[in-house]
């Protein structure tokens, strides 16, 4: 349970690290923004008690806040995507999962993998750039940052774990 906690511990320093040295500098045409610190969510194996999820994801969601100066957007949107990991996982998950199971492209396979997380960062995103832009008025300008930061934040999710190896499993939760 240590080892769990501080492998999660340093997967948040250096998901906000990078979001803090790299990433906040990063604006694509003007529009596009990476936050691959929803990463963090996507790490967390099947039968993790959901307040477990929901605070981790609320702290880093925080601590990117705190470094980016967005007053809370990452923290509620953290928190909502952390929310709806376990039962997104559920459902994604092999019927013969075990309760231990990581989500990886070696046990949902690459496509199952690229469904979950594209769904888990669409549901970061859209919640993301909803609150900071806060108004319709835009809605073209939403709709460009939204879509275009969605889709390079779930590419970086993609390497990261193509990096990772994909086939690391959680011992506890």
């Amino acid at each position: 349970m240590l080892i769990t906690f501080l492998q999660r511990t340093l997967w948040l320093v250096a998901l906000v690290a990078a979001q803090m040295m790299v990433f906040n500098y990063v604006h694509l045409f003007g529009y596009a923004t990476p936050l691959p610190y929803v990463y963090l969510l996507l790490i967390f194996p099947l039968g993790t008690a959901r307040w477990s999820i929901m605070l981790w994801g609320f702290v880093c969601g925080l601590l990117c806040d705190f470094v980016s100066l967005t007053m809370g957007i990452g923290a509620a949107s953290m928190t909502l995507a952390a929310f709806v990991q376990p039962l997104l996982l559920k459902y994604m998950a092999p019927k013969d999962a075990v309760d231990n199971m990581q989500a990886s492209f070696h046990e949902l396979s690459f496509w199952g993998y690229v469904r979950y997380s594209g769904i888990l960062t669409f549901i970061f995103s859209a919640t993301y750039f909803l609150l900071l832009s806060s108004s319709f008025f835009h809605l073209y300008d939403f709709t460009i940052a939204f879509t275009s930061s969605w889709i390079l934040t779930l590419i970086l999710c993609l390497a990261i774990e193509r990096v990772r190896g994909g086939k690391h499993h959680a011992k506890e939760s």
